[in-house]
């Protein structure tokens, strides 16, 4: 039986927002939130009896704190420059990017992959770097909408390049899991962030959506 908590009230963050947290208010986290799946269970009449569900508030708790919405709590991954030696001013492309994300309506995974592109000013990001910033903005509360848009946006402010593009196309297990019935599993959702030479030079918009097909 766990024991009773007293919930203490925090300030609150958009879903898709960061603030770190420190290892005590995590550990405080996880300890109410387990406390509080083990009352939802309850509430849904299932038995504390059954073996398969003997650590499931656990479970849960460690799950969206520490990973589907780790986003939210953890700092900004640490980043790897490279100086821009031979002016380099041609399209970089990342693709294949895993996205795994929160639906921040229903609670449920958006699935998929992301393409990020830019073109380099002065400096190059490490290329593991591009997937774990994906990763940092993903693993939140999320629409799909902002969340190629957040990405931009940061890799604008890091790297000020000539160039930026986000691709993310996903299933969404809230359509595929709930709702209306018919062919959602069959359902990718598309959005695409454009800046810099990508929004104003046809061409180039044209060059980098023949390379990420």
């Amino acid at each position: 039986m766990l024991k009773e908590n007293k919930i203490i009230t925090r300030e609150s963050f958009d879903a898709n927002a960061n603030i770190e947290l420190t290892p005590e208010e995590r550990k405080e986290m996880l300890e109410q939130l387990e406390h509080k799946f083990s009352e939802i269970m309850d509430i849904m009449r299932i038995s504390k009896a059954d073996p398969n569900c003997e650590k499931t508030p656990y479970r849960l708790a460690k799950m969206y704190v520490n990973e589907m919405f780790s986003g939210r709590y953890s700092a900004p991954p640490k980043m790897t420059f490279f100086p821009n030696r031979k002016n380099v001013d041609n399209l970089i492309i990342s693709k294949g990017i895993q996205v795994m994300s929160m639906c921040s309506h229903h609670w449920m995974p958006i699935a998929g992959k992301c393409t990020v592109g830019y073109i380099p000013n002065k400096r190059i990001l490490g290329l593991s770097k591009i997937s774990r910033i994906v990763e940092w903005f993903a693993r939140r509360g999320q629409v799909q909408e902002e969340l190629g848009e957040q990405i931009a946006d940061y890799l604008v402010d890091l790297l000020k390049p000539k160039a930026v593009g986000v691709v993310i196309k996903a299933r969404h297990y809230c359509m595929i899991a709930r709702g209306v019935k018919g062919s959602e599993d069959d359902s990718i959702m598309t959005t695409s962030v454009l800046r810099g030479y990508l929004l104003d030079d046809f061409n180039l918009r044209n060059e980098f959506v023949n390379l990420i097909d």
